[in-house]
């Protein structure tokens, strides 16, 4: 049960950075048209990022295309760096691994 409860906590926490990242870069109006992208062509809310990272991945470089990378990697700085993981990206940064398995590898682990 505290399993389940602590997977829930490190999703809403994703969730909550990627908004917080997206509207950093974009701001709000720019980020509800992504989160509308999301929704229309790939079935994802924003509540379902972190589930569903992968599609939230393919559609954020289908909407951004090259520019998704940039902001990827500002998401899982703001990930890890919220955790105090801050070493361990820079160690998965030189092991050159893409953001969808390092944001699942931080739900598995956290």
């Amino acid at each position: 049960m505290e399993t389940i409860l602590q997977t829930n906590r490190e999703k809403e926490r994703i969730s909550k950075v990627i908004n917080r990242v997206l509207q950093q870069v974009f701001g709000e109006e720019a980020t509800r048209l992504i989160y509308q992208h999301l929704e229309v062509n790939y079935s994802v809310k924003p509540d379902e990022i972190a589930e569903k990272i992968d599609v939230f991945a393919r559609g954020l470089e289908d909407f951004l295309m090259s520019g998704a990378q940039v902001v990827e990697r500002k998401i899982l700085e703001d990930i890890y760096s919220s955790c105090g993981l801050l070493k361990r990206l820079e160690l998965e940064r030189t092991q050159n691994s893409d953001f969808v398995r390092q944001v699942k590898m931080f739900m598995h682990e956290a």
